[in-house]
């Protein structure tokens, strides 16, 4: 989708022909280069869109990018207003222009998606309604955060043309494991009526720190996930203070497989859906998932206070589970390839610290 731009705007890109993305348009193959045993995806440029909530009414509209997307500087958003970068129903505002509820924000980004593991998703069952493939673990499942191209269902689409897809279940981002979609909205919605009633069940295997007791171990502990934070905690009510309890009930049952004394296998068999639900409920009891970055401790760093996400927090260098030698001949090409870099992007500069294509 091209856009016409303003002549400030032309100024302030150097005169660059940008082609604007909008979720509309499709992932292709072409998309993805590989390096390093990562998967990652070409910068592009894409339209953000959102509308106003009632509680942004009212400040203006640097203000509101400012204290509602810290991941840019104060100075980036006054540059983006004044160039077109942001607009508001499709129209240039002035950087002191106080925004209405409802109204329409479109925000023009460079975006840099995070790399995930450069495994394939490979297609272990496909029939007319429903298709069932083996998730790499790093991958999300669909669309979401940072993540549009690097997904399952990107994939999908782009290596196997498969589309439209719904999930119908997920796993979590870091776990990999069977997943079955479905190609229609009809056998997505069979799908999920089963799914409620209780009809199918879910199992997980996972290395835990520790030696696991070798009874059956049931966890019936409330599940409180903080979307700011990216992680939950469990809650264990009180009836003798009688403090409210947030949190959603939540229970899963854990078997040991098997221990070498330093870990061991366990079985895991949620009862309920909660998020996160088994990482932490391994936590609670003392023995959390071997490589969980985000379970190991208690004493996690507040991420929100620091103006850093959950998913930039989990793919920084120092936390990355990517093996950095993890490469085949497969994925040898593409590692000299030119980038086109966005005057204003504030990732851009960034674009081979640490030796990856893409930053945060």
């Amino acid at each position: 989708m091209k856009r016409k731009r303003g002549e400030k705007e032309e100024a302030a890109e150097k005169k660059m022909e940008i082609v604007w993305q909008t979720p509309a348009n499709p992932p292709e193959k072409h998309d993805y280069i590989f390096r390093d045993g990562r998967r990652h995806v070409r910068p592009y440029h894409f339209e953000f869109i959102s509308h106003v909530k009632n509680r942004w009414a009212g400040k203006t509209i640097v203000d509101l990018f400012a204290e509602e997307f810290k991941g840019r500087p104060y100075d980036y958003y006054v540059s983006a207003v004044k160039c077109g970068r942001i607009q508001v129903d499709g129209e240039m505002v002035p950087v002191s222009y106080i925004v209405k509820s409802s109204q329409k924000i479109s925000h023009f980004v460079h975006r840099h998606e995070p790399p995930v593991m450069a495994w394939d998703v490979p297609i272990l069952d496909k029939e007319d309604d429903v298709v069932t493939v083996w998730k790499p673990a790093t991958v999300p499942v669909h669309p979401c955060g940072q993540y549009r191209k690097n997904t399952v269902v990107g994939v999908l689409q782009a290596e196997h043309g498969l589309a439209p897809l719904f999930p119908v279940h997920r796993l979590d981002r870091l776990v990999s494991g069977l997943l079955i979609l479905a190609r229609n909205a009809t056998r997505a919605d069979l799908f999920r009526q089963e799914i409620e009633a209780g009809k199918v069940q879910k199992q997980y295997v996972a290395k835990v720190i520790g030696v696991f007791p070798e009874d059956e171990q049931i966890v019936d502990v409330n599940v409180n996930y903080n979307a700011r934070e990216g992680r939950s905690t469990v809650e264990v009510g009180n009836s003798c203070d009688g403090s409210p309890i947030k949190g959603k009930t939540a229970c899963t049952k854990f078997t040991r497989i098997g221990t070498n004394g330093i870990h061991s296998i366990v079985l895991c068999k949620p009862i309920t859906g909660r998020t996160h639900q088994i990482r932490v409920h391994l936590q609670y009891t003392g023995h959390p998932i071997a490589n969980d970055i985000l379970y190991l401790s208690e004493n996690v760093t507040n991420r929100s206070s620091e103006g850093v996400n959950a998913d930039r927090a989990a793919h920084s260098p120092n936390n990355c589970l990517v093996p950095e030698n993890n490469s085949s001949d497969k994925y040898e090409d593409s590692t000299e390839e030119d980038f086109d870099i966005d005057p204003m992007c504030t990732n851009c500069p960034n674009i081979y610290i640490y030796g990856c294509i893409c930053c945060y």
